[in-house]
């Protein structure tokens, strides 16, 4: 019976093999370095400052005048390529071609959302001296009035569409409604718009975000870059910048390889189908006991990622098919190609957690080894002390990040939210700590704070952990000096 289970775990070892060779080939067949160089390309175009050092990428915005600075000079220069570089006229005059390789699909889509005065409290003291007041954004303060001269769409409410993504800033979640207008595929006509906008205060004190979005397609790489350029207006003043250049393959079947990783898509359809079929038989004949198992576990959790993999890859090339026609129809309006981007993305982060635990399942076929299976062993064996040990250490972990939030959250970047508090810690952990920003913040609790930090955590907590696991191995290693090894059963049985 010995023999007979390592001759099953070395067929399914050989056919899962292939499974994620064709799963690596499909996976890495649809990334490319040429998406980081065209993001780098439209990131140094938009958001880095100029070599001369006058200060109007998009990323030096710091108030509503810097915005407007931006939209006219840098924003308008790099939309808007209508001359070849000796200033000769282009051939296609309709159309623009950013760095005279990437077309500019449409026009591009500016966007504001606002909230509505007197949506926050003032203490009674200060009413003589404040008559208004704006809230930070949230759904219910948003301000859906007409404003301004209200004779175009720019200064009227926009709902969203159901299906449209919201969008996670700094500052909070923001719809995706709003006042909103397209700039003329005409530079000195969007040129004079901008204007007229700034001149009637387009943007107001309620204004909360302004989203600049446009897409572009370069043919010579077979990739849409959509760009969605944002800044907030949170209620203390100031701005704030962020940005997301996403380069995707949306048009997936037209070169020979490309039908070739077709193919292997149709490949990766039968195994998880063969899968499905393995598993629910495995189901049936162990009924309970087929769950009390991490590897089945994770074959599960395989089988469930992949089949949504399965289920965006052909509502993604569905939607594009029908879609396409109709953004493209119109070259005067914003075809919003940042709704296929989103699930483009999304679809690429499933299938990078697929392989991640494909990859993982390997350790499943190799439990013969004899070193494998003492880390198992050993990581099973001390589960209860590490468990026991984790509740100990989360409890002074988090006892430490109350404090630093506390105490330097108002002054030091790293410990301005809870979050990053959990993040520093575990950077001091790893030795990337800024000390004099903690001692410029409090000049007694920061050396304090870091020092009992590190003498705790670092010095006596980390080392207990070690000293569990140390203790378990040795352990573990003594039993199995006593037990025969299973390589010398494998190595026989290739010598038959």
């Amino acid at each position: 019976s010995r023999e007979l289970e390592l001759k099953t775990t070395l067929r399914e070892l050989i056919i899962y093999g292939i499974f994620l060779a064709d799963l690596c080939i499909l996976t890495f067949g649809m990334v490319s370095t040429d998406m980081f160089y065209l993001n780098k390309v439209m990131s140094r175009l938009f958001l880095e400052p100029n070599d001369n050092g006058d200060g109007s990428g998009f990323e030096s915005i710091r108030s509503r005048a810097d915005f407007w600075r931006f939209a006219e000079g840098r924003l308008l220069d790099g939309l808007y390529w209508d001359k070849w570089y000796n200033n000769m006229t282009l051939t296609l005059q309709n159309n623009s071609h950013i760095y005279y390789e990437n077309l500019l699909l449409g026009v591009a889509q500016i966007r504001q959302l606002k909230v509505r005065n007197n949506t926050c409290s003032i203490y009674p003291s200060f009413h003589s001296f404040l008559e208004d007041c704006y809230s930070k954004y949230h759904y219910q303060a948003e301000d859906r009035s007409e404003f301004g001269p209200k004779n175009e769409s720019e200064w009227k409410y926009t709902s969203a569409s159901s299906f449209s993504p919201w969008y996670w800033g700094s500052m909070g979640w923001y719809s995706s409604g709003g006042y909103m207008f397209t700039l003329p595929k005409s530079k000195q006509e969007s040129l004079e718009k901008l204007e007229f906008l700034r001149e009637n205060s387009w943007l107001t004190r309620g204004t909360r975000a302004v989203f600049i979005d446009f897409s572009t397609y370069n043919a010579n790489v077979n990739l849409f870059c959509i760009i969605k350029l944002v800044v907030e207006f949170p209620a203390t003043g100031s701005a704030l910048t962020s940005s997301h250049i996403y380069s995707v393959k949306l048009l997936r079947y037209i070169t020979y390889y490309d039908y070739f990783l077709a193919a292997c898509e149709i490949t990766f359809c039968l195994f998880i189908i063969l899968f499905i079929i393995q598993e629910a038989i495995q189901i049936a004949k162990l009924k309970k006991e087929y769950f009390r198992s991490a590897w089945n576990w994770l074959d599960l959790l395989l089988l469930v990622v992949s089949i949504l993999a399965i289920a965006f890859n052909i509502y993604r090339t569905v939607e594009v098919s029908l879609l396409m026609e109709e953004l493209l129809s119109d070259a005067h309006v914003y075809p919003d190609f940042y709704f296929l981007a989103f699930w483009q993305v999304l679809y690429n982060n499933m299938i990078a957690v697929n392989i991640f635990f494909a990859w993982m399942k390997i350790f499943k076929y190799v439990s013969f080894n004899k070193t494998m299976t003492q880390l198992s062993s050993t990581l099973s064996r001390c589960a209860k002390d590490i468990i026991g040990f984790a509740i100990m250490f989360f409890i002074i972990f988090f006892a430490y990040a109350q404090l630093g939030y506390l105490v330097f959250g108002s002054q030091v970047e790293d410990f301005s939210s809870f979050q990053n508090c959990i993040y520093t810690q575990f950077r001091i952990v790893l030795g990337d700590f800024n000390f004099e920003t903690v001692e410029a913040a409090n000049r007694v609790l920061g050396p304090i704070y870091f020092i009992t930090f590190v003498f705790f955590v670092f010095f006596v907590l980390l080392n207990m952990f070690l000293a569990i696991i140390n203790d378990t191995y040795s352990e573990v290693k003594a039993d199995f000096q006593v037990i025969p090894s299973q390589e010398l059963q494998l190595r026989e049985l290739f010598r038959r």
